[in-house]
């Protein structure tokens, strides 16, 4: 049986991911962030990649997230949210003592990368 064809919202995001793919991962989406901070998440087999460009002197990192470090992930919403589960385009991803927060381009985006992450920290 083959995996689903990753799903991605850039193409060169895409690209940037799949350059650097170890041996027998596979991408799974890569989704463009928007807000400050997050250029995007990557979901591999095996891991998180987030960009984040929240470093002094336009300096960007690649930062790669094992799954067995991520000790729990989050939907994100305001202090006025009432409604379903995933009304939001939000999610947190806990490492040790850092969170990562990506804001999603739609809801159906952070539930999907939501859902992934917590099926392989679930395993």
């Amino acid at each position: 049986m083959t995996a689903p064809a990753p799903v991605y919202d850039r193409k060169e995001q895409f690209e940037q991911i799949r350059s650097g793919l170890l041996p027998g991962e596979q991408i799974i989406a890569v989704y463009d962030a928007i807000g400050v901070g997050t250029g995007f998440m990557g979901l591999t087999t095996r891991r998180v990649i987030v960009q984040d460009k929240s470093f002094v002197g336009k300096k960007v990192a690649i930062t790669s997230i094992p799954y067995s470090k991520i000790s729990s992930v989050s939907v994100l919403a305001n202090k006025s949210w009432a409604g379903q589960f995933f009304s939001t385009g939000s999610i947190a991803v806990h490492v040790g003592t850092h969170t990562y927060e990506v804001d999603f381009r739609g809801d159906e985006k952070a539930r999907h990368a939501h859902n992934v992450i917590l099926h392989y920290i679930s395993q």
